[in-house]
């Protein structure tokens, strides 16, 4: 009695075996497999420079993952006109200010020798957190990229970046 079923004849282990040198090999711009003797390891890369007879712009800023040259907007969706599209920011970082832990303990073991130490519980600790939402749309296209808030002063730099962005849009 075999525990497996019976493999039927539209099953594709039972096609017949193919050319190897007709084997599957991604797109061009995804680069070749190559088997692994080869010094790439197995894979090697496509070329990332600028295709021929084109001109490759600067990139003047990037929002995140959102990349700006003069004329396109860049995002892992694709690239489209900057000219005519709609920036959005939204702030959702909030900055919250503390005493420490180790103030207060400082603060009360030395109480009785110094009522100076009363300025311990001066010391504030503050920390960001959430995030800095920049969403562009336009030509069909829509992407939001979310950037983690490291500082207070990470929205007004943002900001700054996509005012650029829109003066450039415009």
């Amino acid at each position: 009695m075999n525990q497996y079923p019976s493999p039927g004849p539209g099953d594709p282990w039972q096609q017949p075996r193919q050319d190897p040198s007709t084997g599957w090999n991604p797109a061009p711009e995804y680069g070749a497999l190559e088997p692994y003797g080869s010094p790439g390891g197995g894979y090697v890369p496509a070329p990332t420079g600028p295709a021929a007879g084109s001109v490759e712009e600067p990139l003047l800023s990037t929002i995140g993952d959102i990349a700006i040259t003069r004329n396109t907007v860049i995002t892992p969706g694709g690239r489209f006109p900057i000219r005519g599209t709609v920036w959005t920011v939204t702030d959702m970082s909030r900055t919250e200010s503390n005493i420490p832990v180790w103030a207060i303990i400082v603060a009360i073991l030395f109480i009785w020798a110094c009522l100076l130490s009363l300025l311990f519980l001066l010391v504030k600790d503050r920390k960001t957190t959430g995030h800095i939402q920049v969403t562009v749309q336009g030509h069909g296209h829509y992407h939001a990229a979310s950037i983690p808030a490291a500082h207070p002063g990470l929205g007004a730099q943002i900001n700054q970046q996509v005012n650029y962005a829109r003066s450039l849009a415009a």
